[in-house]
């Protein structure tokens, strides 16, 4: 009897439930999960109920797939995800984006907390992701490759559509909030960095660091999917001036900028779809 795929079984599920097919999906990172409550025609699904679907252990990552509309766009958000320092595999931390991607989701925008590494940045600022530092020592396309799912080189010279990029400014200004940019490098964590390493990643041309995002990002560009991410800077990285290296202080910053975040990532949705503006 030929193996079940999980991802058809997670589809046929949400299918089952008539979820509506999103054009745009969406990953709402620590203390920014509230964005799903001003979809329009909202219908939450529990990680748990969706089979195969990994569930976070972190605060701010309530775990729901919520659908709905912006405007007129049909998006589907992930309420959190899950990490490599919970004990998932690189498959498992990447199996929700795959899911969006199966959905029909052609473009992922994707959210996170992050710490401040360059100058100019400071807690509660966006910033807009144009490239990534993977120093997580994973990579989700390790082992064999599935010709139908996408090369088996991947090219990530692109990773952060220029399009999106673009739309994202677009949508900065109609909304009017300071959009920042940089190169956002993925740690393993779950321990934050120490000064030394914050140095290094300076040196290395990082602006901004985390633990998630970028193994997302290379599965869905595997995938053929058009990516978009902005980071919210909750904390100072580690030997900086002012650092404050706490969870609770990261959800709560998320919090605070939510509003802003919340007002970028409308206009952002819309454009993002095929023929958006």
């Amino acid at each position: 009897m030929p193996r079940s795929d999980p991802l058809e079984e997670a589809v046929r599920y949400l299918e089952g439930l008539g979820a509506p097919k999103p054009s745009v999906g969406v990953v709402l990172g620590s203390g920014l999960s509230g964005f799903a409550e001003s979809l329009e025609q909202l219908s939450r699904v529990p990680y748990e109920r969706i089979p195969h679907m990994p569930r976070s252990t972190v605060p701010g990552h309530p775990g729901n797939l919520s659908f709905g509309k912006v405007g007129s766009t049909p998006v589907a958000c992930m309420e959190g995800r899950v990490h490599l320092y919970e004990g998932h595999g690189a498959h498992r931390v990447v199996f929700g984006v795959r899911l969006l991607a199966a959905l029909g989701c052609s473009s992922v925008l994707l959210t996170n907390a992050a710490g401040g590494i360059a100058e100019g940045l400071a807690p509660g600022d966006l910033m807009l992701i144009v490239d990534h530092l993977n120093l997580t020592g994973q990579n989700p396309l390790v082992g064999d490759n599935d010709d139908s799912m996408g090369p088996r080189f991947p090219d990530l010279s692109r990773a952060y559509a220029p399009e999106l990029c673009a739309t994202a400014r677009r949508a900065a200004r109609e909304a009017d909030v300071e959009l920042k940019e940089g190169v956002y490098a993925a740690m393993l964590g779950p321990s934050y960095e120490t000064p030394a390493e914050i140095r290094m990643l300076r040196t290395l041309g990082a602006n901004a660091v985390g633990m998630s995002t970028v193994l997302e990002t290379i599965a869905l560009c595997h995938r053929g999917v058009r990516v978009g991410a902005v980071s919210c800077i909750t904390n100072v990285a580690a030997g900086l001036p002012g650092a404050l290296l706490d969870h609770a202080e990261v959800e709560a910053v998320a919090r605070a900028a939510a509003p802003r975040f919340a007002r970028l990532l409308t206009g952002w949705i819309q454009g993002a779809e095929p023929g958006g503006h």
